[in-house]
């Protein structure tokens, strides 16, 4: 429990419980609360992954990892029975005086109507539904948001709105930018996960859709609907990979499925993961640099993601940051200092508090790459040299010398890089790598997949520069207007490597892998390639590209370098 004083409610659980739009649609809403007198806060979440489907039948390999991780998740006063992919376990919120709450949004699972995941009307009805909870008469009127990936991400939408009620959010894990953290990398798409995403986690809980496999525990029907209902056709719903596919550039159909963070006012917990390169890490970071809210915490974890959600000191801190703003207990949170890190280590992490992302003392360092020597070190090289590859077939590694002592990197990576192309533009995928002593690559179970140290993209047409929202140690793209090279041309390319945290080893290097195409580790497919038979298909991105290293062509890899102590 997080405060002993507060007793232990027992459960009182309401099952498709009806929550009515402004235009008239319903949504379903499983309703988990104290079954004692008395107005307590809510705990919420509303998407598209089903309230009935129980993790272990969706989600069965992450199911069984997270049980050997935490064996203890169905036990001590927990069955197992309630837990829903990437949302709280009410079975360890209620009995501390929370109301749960989770929506199924219009056109999934028990609501009906038309199924358009990110559009602006499940936000808006993601509005009423708070509403709705803020005003019952088991609530006390404050609503908290939390949940994981696709919770996380409608969160920091629907705050953005100022919905009456919302007292504040928990985003754990989940995109901020719809373009640049998830659709398109550097201007290059990411659609390996949305293949994957769209038919097992969007279309099998599609409202009546009949098609899906999980049945509802508690009923034996079928999750996506009342066993009388009519099948819905493809046009009760949004082809958003299509949608997605056909916008390229950041225009007004990413812009309004990504939220002005500048206008969240309520506090805000945002937890990120260093294993997440690809996707949500960036958007935890930058939810957090640009949230509105005057109280605000950034907490950087490691591991799956969303094995760290269920452990027990990460419930500890999500209850006691909501203990704080929904009960207003005067618990010590707000004196928390707002940034608390695990800083990675070869095999674990070590945990410290921070006052501010990036942190204040990093010595922003330049690496230069050497062509001729294949190497990326601190001092710029004597010579000019180039080397080429080519871009689907070959790649250029650039390493460091063994460290001589103990070094952390933690923060933004850029790299400044001049290329050419042998055609009229050029994918650029750059690979952060750590190797022991003995050449041996450091991996890490990451947020979907396993993976290097960190990664960036960049497609040289897409390199134009927001001036006003680039930094000295962070390049920020605008991705609303494409231009293309000269063959043989060279450009200077800003290329945004996303943030990182590490603790090398005296006697480990870097390396820095370039290539033209997705990096994937020997015998382990990726989940999240940019290989889409459109946006990549093209010739431009089959062509040999050229890097050039010193002199007026110096490139260089800028590292967040902690001082010791």
């Amino acid at each position: 429990m997080s405060n002993a004083a507060v007793p232990s409610y027992s459960m009182l659980f309401e099952k498709d419980v009806d929550i009515p739009m402004n235009d008239g649609a319903i949504l379903r809403a499983n309703v988990f609360r104290p079954d004692a007198p008395g107005r307590f806060p809510v705990v919420m979440a509303q998407g598209v992954y089903g309230k009935d489907v129980h993790f272990a039948d969706g989600w069965k390999p992450q199911w069984e990892k997270l049980l050997k991780l935490y064996p203890e998740l169905c036990s001590n006063g927990s069955t197992g029975k309630y837990l829903r992919w990437e949302t709280v376990d009410p079975e360890r919120w209620v009995p501390d005086g929370y109301v749960v709450v989770h929506v199924d949004a219009r056109g999934s699972g028990k609501s009906a109507g038309f199924l358009d995941p990110m559009s602006a009307r499940e936000i808006e009805d993601y509005v009423e539904s708070i509403a709705w909870a803020g005003t019952q008469d088991w609530s006390n009127g404050k609503v908290g948001l939390i949940g994981i990936s696709y919770y996380a991400a409608t969160q920091w939408r629907v705050a953005a709105l100022r919905p009456a009620h919302l007292a504040a959010i928990v985003p754990w894990e989940g995109r901020s930018d719809h373009y640049r953290d998830y659709g398109y990398h550097g201007g290059i798409m990411s659609n390996g996960f949305l293949q994957a995403w769209w038919p097992k986690q969007v279309l099998s809980n599609q409202h009546g859709s009949g098609g899906t496999p999980y049945r509802d525990r508690d009923t034996g029907l079928p999750t996506t609907g009342d066993a009388l209902d009519t099948p819905m056709l493809d046009g009760n719903r949004s082809d958003y990979p299509a949608q997605m596919a056909s916008h390229p550039l950041c225009d007004a159909w990413h812009k309004e499925r990504s939220p002005a963070l500048e206008r969240i006012e309520v506090p805000v917990l945002s937890a990120g993961n260093w294993g997440g390169p690809g996707n949500h890490l960036r958007g935890n970071i930058e939810g957090y640099l640009r949230a509105g809210s005057t109280k605000k915490w950034l907490s950087m974890h490691i591991g799956t993601h969303y094995e760290s959600f269920y452990l027990p000191q990460y419930v500890a801190m999500q209850k006691r940051f909501f203990d704080c703003y929904l009960k207003g207990e005067a618990n010590g949170w707000e004196d928390e200092p707002p940034v608390k890190l695990a800083v990675r280590q070869v095999q674990s992490a070590t945990h410290r508090t921070e006052h501010e992302f990036p942190l204040a003392r990093t010595v922003w360092t330049p690496f230069y790459l050497d062509a001729a020597a294949r190497t990326v070190a601190p001092g710029e090289p004597g010579t000019s040299s180039h080397v080429g590859f080519d871009a689907m077939n070959e790649s250029v590694d650039f390493t460091t010398a063994p460290f001589e002592r103990e070094t952390e990197l933690t923060g933004f990576v850029t790299l400044r890089i001049w290329a050419a192309s042998s055609t009229r533009d050029l994918d650029l995928f750059a690979i952060l790598r750590l190797f022991d002593p003995d050449g041996n690559e450091v991996v890490f179970d990451g947020a979907h997949e396993t993976t290097p140290l960190t990664r960036g993209w960049l497609r040289a047409s897409h390199r134009k520069i927001d001036e006003a929202r680039t930094l000295p140690y962070r390049v920020f793209h605008s991705h609303d207007e494409v231009q293309k090279l000269d063959p043989g041309q060279r450009y200077l390319l800003d290329v945004e490597i996303w943030p990182t945290s590490i603790v090398v080893p005296a006697g480990y290097r870097l390396t820095l892998t370039l290539q033209g195409k997705d990096f994937e580790f020997a015998g382990k497919a990726g989940r999240l390639l940019h290989n889409h038979p459109v946006d990549r298909a093209h010739e431009d991105f089959q062509g040999v590209t050229t890097v050039f290293t010193g002199g007026e062509f110096a490139s260089c890899l800028v590292l967040p370098v902690i001082p010791a102590g």
